[in-house]
């Protein structure tokens, strides 16, 4: 829920809420986007204590993620002077005693604490000398309401830094909702039909917002979160139904009723090789999208090298064999240009004439596919962003591909397929396979097909694990892929050192490999994102080419370069990449008929979670199980690095345990649009208004991808 100016209480700026005012506000709105009562109300604890159980001093141990003591503080001292003052106390029971400590609001509690009193302390033990410490403890005095009121589950809120500064910790933000949320209960109104929530014996708002920050018990906080995951699965489930829906219904599509000469020649004459059983289903799914009469907006996915651009080319070969064009749209130069050798050298024989169009494209030959595409010359256009110039215009554009769309802005997109009189049919591929879960969150308005079986006699990429102390092994083995012929990329995660993060940093790893691949005998190319495309492609090129053994690179490579020779790829500081790059980047091997190698180099000391992820990626090569591992382990915000940060936004639903939940909402969903496809029946306005509020600004994106 975002600022907006008010209509109700909970609509209030968040400034007007008791002990909050302009400033604490104002940090309230960067640090935690919180505006008003309602996203105060909206922002739930990330996970609950339970404050019901006291420990004795010599019983804590350093495992402990907490522990709540009853004692007496004594010795209350000050450390430092200015800045860099502390404060310390002793906290004594009759088994012990522990060092308390603060770093920050020392001129405000120097004072609090009263010889002889018992308090409550709370917070995390650290080993401290022969005992143990804590930072920045909870205390309040020891009084009947404080041991025998209040919730035993205590809420952990997420903060900052900034915001622990001014007193807004997870106790801090508490005690704001303690303030709000007595007035605002009755403020709080349904937003789900009351069909919905008998059928699935769902609590009400208001009480699941009461008990999702204060829960009586275990029970209630279970179902106060079920009941909040639930609605906010539901919301997004129907919206993204609602443009299908919307979409099926207006989005006329062109039809092809033929498969002619264009698709049968080269299913006979050029295909080389069988096609997988995967692949014959998913044209099946095209072929019957381009019969319906609606325009086709389908998500293909495809592991690496499972043939998603066969698929590709012979769905152009449709548009084409019905007299239409196609166009195919790639992130990168070197990747259109890839594509158009690729797709001309499988066509030329049928007469197809296939264009390649990039910024780099000369003006004279830019002019010539430029005519000879609006006179309907030219079949199929390959390209990059270029494609979407207003300059660029077809005879009759009737089926467009775009190839990993994330690389692609929406309005980008949209560009494209707005260069056709009616709606071309449009095939999105990824190559980064996207859990269920994911997708049916992120895509849940597309039609998708899965492309899970690679095509016979591929051999397997053999992937290992090697340590930094087994470095001259690895370059030994190295020397001799070199020997027979073969290319290697080394890919690093940072372009220049970084003091918090101990990373190998790129130019000193380039450094190292030319002294140990000197030339004239090596030649190493080095690749990031901060060369100048230019450069960066000229490289890339020599690479291609096989001007050099070695390419030294950062992540620009994941996508965008496709070496068949190439069949070694080490990953320098591999423990700090998540899984799904591992193998997209691994991915970049594997492709001509050699047996290829991934070396995850790591150091020699790892954490449980990151030894876990190597072992994942030495045990398999299936991208759909290694990204299910990876939303298990990292959570769908970070799934693919920034390819989709921000995209999901979920405040309290986690796709990594709650799929239950997500079928519920999408079932509920569809039955809810199956009788009341425009949400006109007076029991359903309150879905229609909360899914005004939800989306007010929401553009009509879902006919394009």
């Amino acid at each position: 829920m975002s600022y907006h100016t008010g209509k109700t209480y909970l609509d209030t700026p968040i400034e007007y809420l008791k002990g909050v005012g302009p400033k604490r506000a104002e940090l309230l709105r960067a640090e935690a986007d919180i505006h008003t009562f309602g996203d105060l109300i909206t922002y739930y604890p990330f996970r609950y204590i339970d404050r019901s159980r006291f420990h004795k001093i010599q019983e804590v141990t350093a495992d402990m993620p907490y522990v709540q003591i009853r004692g007496k503080i004594s010795h209350i001292q000050l450390h430092g002077r200015h800045r860099t003052t502390r404060m310390t106390a002793r906290l004594s029971d009759k088994t012990g005693r522990m060092e308390l400590v603060w770093f920050r609001g020392i001129q405000w509690l120097k004072d609090q604490f009263k010889p002889g009193v018992e308090y409550i302390v709370f917070g995390k033990p650290s080993p401290f000398g022969d005992g143990f410490s804590i930072a920045h403890p909870e205390v309040e005095p020891v009084t009947p309401g404080a041991i025998n009121q209040g919730s035993q589950m205590q809420p952990v809120y997420p903060s900052t830094e900034k915001l622990k500064s001014r007193g807004l910790d997870s106790r801090g933000i508490g005690k704001l909702l303690k303030t709000l949320i007595p007035t605002a209960k009755k403020h709080i109104s349904e937003s789900l039909p009351e069909r919905v929530i008998k059928s699935l014996s769902l609590l009400p708002k208001s009480e699941a917002l009461v008990h999702v920050h204060f829960p009586e018990d275990v029970l209630k906080l279970k179902k106060a979160r079920a009941r909040l995951k639930f609605e906010e699965l539901f919301y997004i489930q129907l919206n993204l139904l609602r443009q299908k829906l919307l979409r099926n219904e207006r989005a006329t599509g062109y039809v092809f009723p033929d498969i002619g000469d264009h698709f049968n020649g080269f299913y006979h004459q050029r295909l080389t090789f069988s096609l997988t059983g995967a692949q014959k289903r998913v044209l099946k799914e095209i072929r019957g999208d381009t019969l319906s009469g609606r325009q086709m907006n389908r998500l293909l996915q495809g592991d690496v090298g499972s043939g998603k651009t066969v698929v590709a080319v012979m769905s152009m070969l449709m548009a084409l064999d019905n007299g239409f064009q196609a166009s195919l749209m790639a992130p990168t130069e070197i990747l259109a240009f890839q594509h158009y050798e690729s797709v001309r050298a499988m066509l030329d024989s049928l007469g197809i004439r296939v264009g390649l169009l990039t910024g780099s494209t000369k003006a004279a030959e830019r002019k010539t596919i430029l005519r000879e595409l609006e006179a309907g010359e030219l079949h199929i256009l390959i390209g990059t962003h270029a494609l979407i110039e207003d300059v660029v215009r077809f005879k009759k554009l009737g089926m467009v591909v775009i190839d990993e769309q994330h690389r692609f802005g929406v309005a980008q997109r949209a560009r494209l397929w707005k260069k056709s009189a009616a709606l071309p049919h449009v095939l999105v591929m990824t190559a980064t396979p996207i859990p269920r879960t994911l997708a049916m969150t992120l895509y849940g308005d597309l039609d998708v097909s899965v492309i899970d079986e690679l095509p016979p006699g591929r051999k397997p990429i053999k992937t290992v694990h090697q340590y930094d102390r087994n470095r001259l092994k690895v370059f030994g083995f190295m020397r001799e892929q070199i020997r027979k012929g073969r290319q290697i990329y080394i890919v690093y995660p940072l372009i220049k050192e970084s003091e918090k993060l101990d990373l190998k940093d790129l130019q000193d790893g380039y450094d190292s490999i030319v002294r140990e691949f000197p030339p004239p005998e090596y030649a190493v190319s080095i690749v990031h994102g901060k060369m100048k495309p230019a450069d960066k492609d000229y490289e890339m090129q020599r690479f291609v080419d096989g001007q050099t053994h070695i390419m030294v690179a950062t992540t620009v490579i994941e996508v965008g370069i496709d070496v068949p020779n190439a069949s070694v790829m080490v990953i320098e500081s591999a423990e700090r990449f998540g899984l799904s790059q591992l193998h997209q980047l691994r991915g970049r091997v594997g492709r001509g008929a050699d047996q290829s190698y991934c070396i995850l180099m790591s150091k020699d000391e790892l954490s449980a979670d990151a030894r876990k992820r190597l072992s994942v990626m030495v045990s398999s090569n299936d991208g759909f199980a290694i990204a299910e591992t990876d939303l298990q382990l990292r959570g769908p915000g970070d799934l693919q690095g920034t390819q989709q940060s921000g995209i999901l936004d979920l405040k309290i639903a986690d796709l990594t345990e709650d799929e239950p939940i997500l079928k519920y909402a999408r079932d509920q969903a569809r039955q809810l649009l199956k009788m009341d496809p425009e949400l006109t029946d007076r029991a359903h306005a309150v879905v229609r208004r909360r899914l005004q509020e939800l989306y007010p600004d929401k553009l009509f994106w879902g006919r394009i991808s």
